[in-house]
C-alpha cells in the first residue's frame, strides 16, 4: 500500500536584487506587498520576505549582472522563469495609477479571441524581472478541458 502524498501549497518566489530596498518599495507600492520577515545572514547581508495575501516574495541581494537581455513578456530560455503575473479587476485603472513610473515591455494586448475581456500588460521591475498584470482571465470549463484531453490523448 502506498502512502498518500503530503499536501503541498505554494510558498514563494525568490528574486535576486541589485538593491533590495528599491525592489521592496516597488512591490510594496505597486502590488501591495508588505514586509513579513527579515533573516540576517553572516557578513551583514539579509533576506527580505514580502507578503501579499498568500503570495510571498523572497528578496536576495546580488551584485552579479543579468547575463542576458530581457524584453517583451520575459526571457525564452528553458530553466528561467518567464515572468511574474498578477490579476486585477481594472487594468486601465492600474495603468493610469502607474503612469510612466514603470517601464512597459509589452502591451497592453487584448486576448478576446481566447477569452472575452482578457487583456494584459507586461512591465519591468527595478531588476529587469518582467511582471504581467492581467484582467479578465478565467479557467476553461471543466467539460472543455476533458474534451481537449480526450482528443489530444494523455501526456507522457
Amino acid at each position: 500500500m502506498t502512502a498518500a502524498a503530503p499536501a503541498l501549497r505554494w510558498s514563494h518566489v525568490a528574486l535576486n536584487c541589485a538593491d533590495q530596498k528599491v525592489t521592496e518599495e516597488f512591490y510594496r507600492r505597486w502590488f501591495g506587498f508588505e514586509r513579513a520577515r527579515v533573516v540576517a545572514l553572516d557578513g551583514g547581508a539579509e533576506i527580505i520576505f514580502l507578503r501579499q495575501g498568500d503570495v510571498y516574495l523572497e528578496l536576495f541581494a546580488t551584485t552579479d549582472a543579468t547575463p542576458f537581455a530581457v524584453s517583451a513578456d520575459g526571457p525564452v530560455y528553458h530553466g528561467i522563469a518567464r515572468h511574474l503575473a498578477f490579476q486585477t479587476d481594472d487594468l486601465d485603472a492600474f495603468l493610469e495609477r502607474v503612469g510612466d513610473a514603470i517601464p512597459v515591455s509589452l502591451g497592453p494586448l487584448k486576448f478576446d479571441s481566447f477569452i472575452a475581456g482578457w487583456h494584459s500588460v507586461w512591465l519591468t521591475d527595478p531588476d529587469g524581472v518582467i511582471v504581467e498584470v492581467s484582467q479578465g482571465y478565467r479557467d476553461a470549463d471543466p467539460a472543455d478541458l476533458l474534451a481537449a484531453h480526450v482528443h489530444s490523448g494523455p501526456s507522457a
